[in-house]
């Protein structure tokens, strides 16, 4: 399969589908050891952040800020019933429809995959995660459509919030083949996934 430029990925609308998932309460977090780095998501080089992307940091300078806490949370039992919760009530409260023209946005009730994460990303935000755990990605599904997801950097891993399945999975054991993930550091900076 070729895949498109980064660039290309700019005014790509990405197509996407529902889902399911669990549970809800509080927030832990501390600093990620290095026993634990082999189950995050491999950031290497810097690439360009989506387009539509951008623009959305542009209108939401506060969903954008830079990271003042841990990049990583405890993947304690309140935290992983919050981040169930938040992620099949996102799944079941927005109505999937394809973009037109690839806005992103948060807190809508219709939208694609991007603007499920956004909205997943807000909400946990909300509920007191720490920024630099809550990375957007954009990988390929294994049908070869181009998906954004959430991200969130856990004591456990890299846990993938995705509106095609109820379930929080770990990145690894996705279909999905990684392109581009948010920094940890400040949201507006990607780099490449490593392979």
């Amino acid at each position: 399969m070729s895949r498109p430029s980064l660039a290309a990925l700019a005014g790509l609308a990405l197509l996407c589908v529902p889902a399911l998932s669990s549970q809800a309460t509080a927030l832990e977090a501390r600093p990620m050891r290095v026993s634990e780095r082999a189950s995050h998501v491999p950031a290497g080089a810097g690439a360009l952040a989506p387009f539509p992307y951008i623009q959305f940091c542009l209108a939401n300078a506060a969903d954008c800020q830079t990271s003042k806490g841990p990049a990583v949370v405890e993947w304690s039992p309140a935290n992983r019933a919050l981040v169930q919760t938040v992620n099949l009530s996102v799944n079941r409260g927005i109505r999937p429809v394809k973009d037109a023209v690839d806005i992103w946005r948060a807190d809508v009730a219709q939208g694609d995959c991007n603007d499920y994460a956004l909205t997943k990303r807000r909400a946990l935000l909300r509920k007191g995660l720490p920024a630099g755990a809550l990375r957007m990605a954009v990988a390929t599904t294994a049908e070869g459509e181009w998906h954004a997801v959430l991200v969130v950097s856990t004591s456990a891993g890299d846990m993938v919030l995705d509106n095609r399945f109820g379930q929080v999975k770990l990145w690894s054991q996705t279909d999905l083949h990684w392109s581009t993930i948010a920094s940890a550091a400040d949201p507006r900076v990607w780099r490449a996934v490593a392979r």
